[in-house]
């Protein structure tokens, strides 16, 4: 089983790559360095199973061959980080998911069936709440069905 974990050189992502090692797995650890540290994952470099990159989820993720499952373990993760990366921490928390679900989704890796594509769908929700937001028209979500959908409609004033 292969393994796509965003945030691998974070705290928790480090941990969580170390335990899929130790179980068989192949893991590809993704991480920008912004908060998490090469030295979390240093003593990995020598196993065959184990591969790292530097790279920005917060951009489109292109991962070649087979993914079982992609945790996305990528975000600053303390109130002082939050302070000092403010749009990054929103892009993670944002972007990155939707990235994080596309790979899933294309991977057909497991958690991307059902619930990934309603959290997909909650996100381009927000996303044109906020182009509606940003061209200066009021937004509100409403409880409201679309005919034919599970997801609430966003309106615009």
């Amino acid at each position: 089983m292969r393994a796509v974990v965003t945030g691998g050189a974070g705290f928790l992502g480090s941990h969580l790559c170390d335990r899929l090692l130790a179980e068989g797995w192949e893991v590809l650890a993704l991480d920008n360095l912004i908060t998490g540290s090469e030295s979390n994952v240093a003593h990995l470099s020598g196993n065959a199973k184990f591969r790292y990159e530097k790279k920005d989820v917060s951009e489109p993720l292109r991962v070649a061959g087979e993914v079982g499952y992609v945790f996305h373990f990528a975000s600053p993760a303390s109130p002082p980080d939050y302070l000092k990366f403010p749009i990054e921490t929103l892009k993670v928390g944002s972007i990155a998911t939707m990235h994080t679900l596309d790979l899933a989704l294309e991977k057909k890796a497991k958690g991307s069936d059902k619930e990934a594509k309603e959290a997909k769908d909650t996100l381009d929700l927000v996303n044109r709440a906020l182009a509606l937001l940003r061209a200066g028209k009021p937004a509100r979500l409403t409880e409201r069905k679309k005919p034919g959908s599970t997801q609430p409609s966003t309106s615009g004033r």
